[in-house]
């Protein structure tokens, strides 16, 4: 199996793969709130999104996942970015994460519509049997996301990344599996309706 890239659409959201058609609206979103100034998790700097582009495209070629620009249904607006990655498809899992979104949008029926439609295509279309998240342990917001969502929280690894600034992260690893998919899939198009 090979990532295809394909748009997902929902109610609130579409998730298009990521091209140049959406860099303009993609830096419009990370200076809504100024992203790349947080310090819990790694935004591109608008000056820097060929790079994001770059290896977005890099991944994709490689196999080892697909880039989305995640755009608000209602006005065609480009709010963020969202991406299967770290694909290790011979045991049937894939990571979702870079996830970003301005600040406009969070809080938002936005990133739940797209986890689930993420989620939904995982299980459903790729067949696969995990589906993990992992997140910075001092981003309290993207972690009670992350349980919202439906996922289990499975440990800490500890000195698991360098930051831009230096500081050394511990990060919080998550997991939905197949078998809990009926449920959480229930569980998220009942939040959506």
């Amino acid at each position: 199996m090979k990532f295809q890239e394909v748009t997902l659409e929902g109610k609130f959201v579409r998730l298009e793969p990521l091209s140049l058609k959406h860099k303009e609206g993609l830096c419009a979103a990370i200076a809504d709130g100024e992203l790349w100034n947080l310090y819990v998790t790694l935004v591109p700097h608008p000056d820097n999104i060929d790079s994001f582009f770059n290896y977005a495209q890099e991944l994709f070629a490689a196999g080892d996942g697909l880039s989305f620009a995640t755009i608000e249904k209602s006005t065609g607006t480009v709010v963020g970015s969202t991406r299967f990655m770290k694909a290790n498809i011979a045991n049937k899992r894939v990571e979702i994460g870079f996830t970003f979104l301005g600040a406009s949008w969070q809080r938002t029926p936005i990133n739940t519509e797209a986890k689930f439609l993420m989620l939904n295509h995982a299980f459903e279309t790729l067949n696969l049997n995990r589906v993990e998240f992992i997140t910075d342990y001092l981003n309290n917001a993207s972690r009670n996301a992350i349980l919202r969502l439906g996922a289990k929280e499975e440990g800490l690894m500890r000195s698991h990344m360098v930051m831009p600034n230096g500081r050394l992260r511990d990060s919080v690893l998550y997991s939905i599996v197949k078998h809990e998919w009926a449920g959480i899939k229930q569980h998220l198009a009942f939040k959506l309706a």
